[in-house]
């Protein structure tokens, strides 16, 4: 049984308005992809290593995050799709993966995962099945149609759901199958696997853990690589 990562790291990120792609973007002295790349070249239950990104930016990736850092366990750049179900779904038939074998799929501008938490994932996997990161919604949520509020969900019943999400191989590849099928279109990878009926369960994870997406989370990840010692709050 192998553990293989898929990085989906083809977004355009037209919300932080940067001449490049935010994947691209400095963080502490390099790219945020190369962050997120080395949380998982550097943990020892981690085994192969797929980059979807745009086939036009396999050049760039190259020069900018993979020649630089010298990471072992990428084994290859596969190309991105039209949208991140497209893009995942070209990882999974290209990585090679077979039934029992594990896969996470991890947001490539998630770089401040606690590398803690790919053990708990992988461990829950195969004591469990499928599961994913995440947090207790903070805030009060609010369900709003055409300006007007409808609903306040409770919420001690919500959370918010980060990456790495982890499953199966032939369990994941089943959902993105049937997904294409049927022309589904999920939020997320577990959204898939749970239109099929089965069961996914929550690892809770940190609110350390960003998308950066914005110019706001740019500088909040900058915050918490300057201050790693502070508590999730």
């Amino acid at each position: 049984m192998s553990v293989f990562v898929l990085i989906p790291a083809a977004g355009m990120g037209r919300r932080m308005g940067a001449a490049v792609n935010k994947q691209y973007l400095p963080l502490a002295g390099r790219p945020i992809l190369a962050h997120t790349i080395a949380l998982f070249d550097g943990h020892p239950l981690i085994d192969k290593i797929f980059l979807i990104t745009p086939a036009d930016e396999f050049a760039l990736c190259r020069r900018e995050v993979l020649v630089p850092n010298d990471f072992r366990k990428v084994q290859q750049l596969v190309p991105g799709g039209a949208e991140r179900q497209d893009s995942v779904f070209n990882g999974l038939r290209a990585c090679g993966a077979t039934g029992d074998d594990i896969v996470l799929i991890h947001d490539g501008v998630r770089p401040l995962l606690q590398p803690q938490l790919i053990d708990r994932l992988v461990a829950e996997v195969r004591e469990r099945g499928a599961c994913l990161v995440g947090v207790p919604v903070k805030d009060t949520i609010k369900r709003v149609v055409d300006g007007r509020i409808q609903e306040t969900p409770d919420r001690r019943d919500l959370w918010q759901a980060q990456t790495p999400q982890a499953f199966r191989y032939g369990q994941i590849a089943e959902a993105y199958n049937r997904a294409d099928r049927d022309g589904f279109r999920g939020t997320d990878d577990a959204s898939l696997v749970e239109r099929l009926g089965q069961p996914v369960t929550v690892v809770a994870g940190s609110y350390r853990n960003i998308k950066i997406t914005t110019p706001e989370d740019l500088l909040l990840a900058r915050a918490f690589l300057d201050h790693p010692e502070e508590g999730d709050g």
